[in-house]
């Protein structure tokens, strides 16, 4: 769907900013190398194929479950308010 991957960047980069997290609203995805870096997985932009599957989840892991837990959130919040 157009508009789709650019709304979720958007999520993304405000989910991580209320992690506490410094993100570039230019490139929100940029904020998977501050994960990274805190996780001690030495990810850098361009090839990073030496690393392992599950230290690409753990930085994965992070961000994503930040986002579930608010889109939890967010869905439990507009139940409450249609009651």
């Amino acid at each position: 769907m157009p508009g789709v991957e650019q709304g979720m960047q958007a999520f993304k980069a405000d989910v991580m900013k209320r992690e506490g997290y410094a993100v570039d609203p230019n490139q929100p995805d940029d904020v998977k190398y501050e994960v990274a870096k805190e996780l001690g997985v030495p990810l850098h932009p361009g090839d990073n194929g030496g690393l392992t599957t599950e230290s690409v989840g753990q930085v994965g892991g992070k961000i994503g479950g930040a986002m579930v837990r608010e889109m939890i959130r967010l869905a439990q919040e507009q139940l409450a308010n249609k009651k």
